[in-house]
Parts: structure tokens; C-alpha cells; sequence
């Protein structure tokens, strides 16, 4: 792994809607440039995902999407307003960060959603993409967020029992839980946000390898924060058509790319990635077979040895 010290350059970028996304740079400034594209929706960008970059060959860029991190409004405040946080804002919210650090074309990183965001952006903007590297890719579609939030209850039944329990046993239990993460009182929506993740270390809990409280263990603020713009995204299919990603997939065309998915990602299973894989030539798919959705040292052996090669390109 490599190591970065501190960015060379940050910022608040005003996106408009009253939204400041924070920024930051490391790395070689005349190297390739790259974008990090974190996970969640709401995870915040985290500095781990600098190691797989060699700062004497790119120029790293990461930035936290809208409403979570360093971003402002923050998402954890019931009183932010989500009306502009959908898909096609962030997209914009990247478009407009590429222009202002003056990037003609960059590679794009995604980790779980961050696949949904970094493909939904190449298919917009695919002049502006010089690769791909997917992470427990994902591709947001109907079936993948009723899976992830009912179906994989075939595996864990008590589990899912508690946890549309705390959502009062709504028909729609994303979107209930998204009504709790609104509420005026703050003991409601910690409840509600612990009893979120609590399903989320489930579905996690069998990989071999990985860490079991991946969602849960994060301070309070970034917590309520994930869970908001999680389930503000998933109740509303993440403002994607379904099995859009798939069918404008052939905007992907000549695009070289990477796909990184675990054997033991239960949540999101192999299938997407061998899916997408198939509609999109381009990319490489590797199947780890010691890891899951967060992960192993194979895995990340992986992304860094793929990460080297595309920094040549």
C-alpha cells in the first residue's frame, strides 16, 4: 500500500442549492488523475482509499458527496433538506468538480454504491472517462434493493424479523425507515439508524475476512448521516430506471475497466458483477474468492495491482 500524508489542496465547492462539497487533493499534480467515488450512499470518503494509489504516478482526488463527511448541510440534521440530493445531482456535483481542478478526463474508482455513481456518471459523460476500477460493484437495480433489504432474509430470518420490527412492520420498510431518519427526536432517529446498520453487519457477518461492523462502528453523526441518505436513495430506486445502468451500458464502449467483486458478497452477489461484466466488455472481471463486500488482503492485492497497471496507461 502507499502512503500519502496530508492532501496537498482542499476546498468547499458551492454546487448550488445551498450544497458545499468538501474536496481534496493528493499525490503527483502533474500525474494521472483519478477520482474516488466513495460508498453508502453517505459513507463520506474515507482516507484508506488512498493506499491503492501511487502518489509519484496519480493525481488523487476525493470528495464527499452531498450532505455526509465534510460536506455541508449535513444529512445526520433532520432539518437538511434532501430535495436536491438524488443521483443526478451528484453527477453533476463531479462534472463541476472536474471542471473547477481543471481535469480533462480522469479514472474513476467506485466501492459498492460508488460503482452505481461511477458507472451512471461514464454513461453521461464518457468523454470525461479514461477508466473504470469497481469495487463490490453495484448496480442499483429494483431486484438488487429488494434483495439487500427482504430477500437475503432467507439467510438470516430472526434478523430480518427485528429488523422490520423496527420499522413498524411497514409494507415499504425502506421508505419507513426513512420517515424515522426525519423525525424531531433525536432518540427516535438513533434507534432507528442503529437498528438499520444492525441489519447491514448482518448481512455481512458470514464473510470470511471482512470487518462484522463495517456500517455500525462510526461515530453517531456520520451514523444518522449514512442511514438518511441510504435509505433516501434506495426508497426512491436511487432516481434510476430500472436496469438502466445495464441498458446504457454500451455508452461504456471503449472504456477499459475492472471489476472486484468478493464470492462470499452475499448482499450483492456475484451475478451483478458477472452481469455487468458481460455487458461490458471492457472491463475485467475478478472473482476474489476469500472475500466478501469489505473485503480481504487478496482483494485489495487485487485493486492495487490493477490500480499500478492503469497508472501506465
Amino acid at each position: 500500500m502507499y502512503e500519502h500524508g496530508e492532501p496537498r489542496a482542499t476546498g468547499m465547492l458551492d454546487v448550488g442549492d445551498g450544497n458545499l462539497v468538501f474536496w481534496q487533493e493528493s499525490g503527483n499534480p502533474h500525474g494521472k488523475p483519478a477520482l474516488v467515488v466513495h460508498g453508502g450512499p453517505g459513507s463520506g470518503c474515507g482516507l484508506g482509499s488512498r493506499e491503492f494509489f501511487d502518489p509519484e504516478r496519480y493525481r488523487l482526488i476525493m470528495f464527499d458527496q452531498r450532505g455526509c463527511g465534510r460536506s455541508e448541510p449535513h444529512a445526520s440534521d433532520p432539518g437538511t433538506d434532501l430535495t436536491h440530493n438524488t443521483t443526478h445531482h451528484l453527477i453533476a456535483d463531479m462534472e463541476l468538480l472536474r471542471e473547477h481542478l481543471s481535469v480533462d478526463r480522469w479514472l474513476l474508482s467506485g466501492g459498492s454504491w460508488g460503482s452505481t455513481l461511477a458507472l451512471a456518471y461514464a454513461e453521461e459523460h464518457p468523454e470525461r472517462v479514461s477508466e473504470i476500477v469497481l469495487s463490490g460493484a453495484t448496480i442499483s437495480r429494483h431486484s438488487d434493493v429488494d434483495w439487500i433489504t427482504d430477500g437475503i432474509g432467507v439467510f438470516f430470518p430472526e434478523a430480518l424479523e427485528r429488523f422490520r420490527a423496527g420499522a413498524g412492520n411497514a409494507e415499504n420498510v425502506v421508505a419507513a425507515y426513512a420517515k424515522l431518519m426525519e423525525h424531531p427526536d433525536f432518540a427516535v432517529r438513533d434507534q432507528a439508524a442503529k437498528d438499520w446498520t444492525a441489519w447491514e453487519d448482518t448481512v455481512i457477518s458470514l464473510e470470511p475476512n471482512g470487518n462484522p461492523t463495517a456500517y455500525s462502528d462510526r461515530p453517531t453523526r456520520d451514523l444518522h448521516a449514512l442511514v438518511r441518505l441510504v435509505t433516501h436513495y434506495w426508497s426512491h430506486h436511487a432516481w434510476l430506471a430500472d436496469g438502466q445502468i445495464l441498458r446504457e451500458s454500451h455508452r461504456l464502449h471503449g472504456i477499459p475497466g475492472a471489476i472486484i467483486h468478493g464470492r462470499h458478497d452475499i448482499g450483492g452477489p456475484v451475478e451483478v458483477a458477472w452481469t455487468l461484466a458481460r455487458a461490458w466488455p471492457d472491463a475485467e472481471l475478478i472473482v476474489v474468492e476469500d472475500s466478501g463486500h469489505t473485503g480481504s488482503d487478496q482483494f485489495y492485492q487485487h485493486k492495487l495491482a490493477v490500480l499500478d497497471r492503469f497508472a501506465s496507461r
